[in-house]
């Protein structure tokens, strides 16, 4: 894998080229990444990502190219191109899972090594946590409304090519079934599917031998796109080139949920009673909602998701949060923490766990500072061992964080899966040491992280 370590904001070796020279950059130094909120009217968030950022992580190596070109633009000095020759995270990081869901505050990834090693990683952290979580939210909500219904990942056309990857392992992760991207089948294993576009049915003097094309090659289980002219019509014909035994047609345009009801109709009419009813067409969550009431079996979704719904990142801040006041091992660490205006956080290293009920309904987040917070027989801990001394210690199957997601998502409160604009269906709960609550959340304001 090609170096990740030039995905990196300028001020990010700056910031380090000046504690260098101040002999400020080898303090022990703990950096969180987190939310300070929601995006407006959400309810929860899904955490999708990890695997990519460790992914990144194990190849963030400063090569003789990248140091050139950071020499050569004055970027850095000779004293700071030598550090970044040699640099390989050596400290600690735990997080939060793939799949889970989170909440304001929530301390997503906890870094702690030395101030400079920690905060190069800021931006290939951010940018790989923000855009995946991002489309597991919004997937999220996507196949709640499909409550069980399969849904089809295709938005690749809608978004930039990497990112369009990124996104079908993300909504992977979030309960989407298939993918249509084959470069996230080949690097992630995610299922892929896909048939045909209108173009294929144009290609053909007819319809008929279009389908009796795409039929021989694919068989009569394939999915027909039957509204390139008139779907009545297509349908009809689909059906008798496959005696009734077509897997499935697709509606790609007019108002799904009436066109639906007709073509089942239709389609029970001819004994075509197994074949299924795919619509696609610029679906989010709110038109999969709205057609929960309709005969439809599958949903593909594109733009909508690949955007994140509305909400293309979510927010996430990654700060400077301990601190020791040398370099000396074993130098006590020191809560800090930036007090501007609408950009509040709070000092300190977090661990946190999920308080349930005694239903086992997720009742708050709880956030201990400098300390794990006390828990019950069933409250879960969040927060997992992801580097270890340097060492990489998280791997896991994807297929691991999907079944963590379905899991994490059935212990909300049946609210969580409005519709409507809300606030988060839990609030999240601040402990200190000496076990008072301080706040309840962030308060508003920009999410800008500089």
């Amino acid at each position: 894998m090609p170096t990740t370590a030039l995905l990196t904001d300028h001020y990010e070796l700056t910031m380090l080229r000046a504690a260098l020279k101040a002999g400020t950059a080898h303090r022990h130094s703990v950096f969180e990444l987190f939310p300070r909120r929601l995006p407006t009217g959400r309810r929860y968030g899904v955490v999708a990502g990890v695997g990519r950022a460790m992914r990144a992580l194990r190849a963030f190596r400063f090569d003789e190219e990248s140091l050139a070109f950071l020499t050569e633009t004055k970027v850095i000095d000779q004293p700071t191109a030598d550090w970044l020759a040699d640099y390989r995270f050596s400290g600690q990081m735990w997080g939060y899972p793939e799949g889970e869901v989170y909440f304001p505050g929530s301390p997503l990834v906890v870094v702690e090594g030395t101030f400079a090693e920690g905060v190069i990683l800021e931006t290939v952290l951010l940018s790989i946590y923000n855009h995946d979580s991002a489309i597991a939210s919004a997937a999220s909500r996507m196949t709640a409304m499909a409550d069980g219904r399969p849904c089809i990942e295709m938005g690749s056309r809608r978004t930039q090519e990497l990112s369009a990857v990124a996104a079908a392992r993300a909504a992977y992760i979030a309960g989407f079934e298939t993918t249509s991207n084959l470069e996230a089948g080949r690097r992630y294993g995610v299922p892929t599917a896909g048939t045909a576009a209108h173009s294929f049915t144009l290609l053909h003097n007819s319809e008929e031998e279009a389908f009796s094309a795409q039929i021989a090659a694919l068989g009569a289980d394939t999915t027909l796109l039957v509204d390139t002219y008139d779907v009545e019509t297509a349908v009809r014909k689909a059906v008798e080139l496959t005696d009734g035994k077509l897997g499935a047609i697709r509606l790609d345009s007019g108002d799904l949920g009436m066109m639906a009801k007709k073509m089942r109709t239709l389609l029970d009419s001819l004994g075509a009673e197994h074949t299924k009813i795919i619509v696609t067409s610029d679906l989010d969550e709110w038109n999969i909602a709205a057609l929960s009431g309709a005969p439809v079996d599958g949903y593909g979704v594109g733009t909508a998701l690949v955007t994140g719904s509305g909400h293309p990142t979510c927010g996430f801040v990654y700060k400077l949060v301990a601190r020791a006041d040398n370099d000396e091992p074993g130098a006590p660490l020191r809560a800090v923490a930036k007090a501007s205006k609408d950009k509040i956080s709070i000092g300190g290293r977090k661990y946190a766990l999920r308080r349930l009920d005694d239903k086992g309904v997720a009742s708050h987040e709880v956030v201990g500072i400098g300390q794990p917070p006390q828990g019950d027989h069933n409250d879960r801990p969040l927060l997992v061992p992801l580097v270890v001394d340097g060492e990489i210690v998280h791997d896991e199957p994807l297929t691991t964080a999907r079944e963590r997601h379905a899991r994490s998502r059935a212990e909300l409160p049946m609210n969580a899966l409005k519709m409507s604009r809300g606030e988060p269906v839990i609030e999240t709960l601040w402990i200190e040491p000496d076990g008072d609550v301080i706040s309840d959340s962030f308060s508003g304001g920009s999410e800008e992280t500089k």
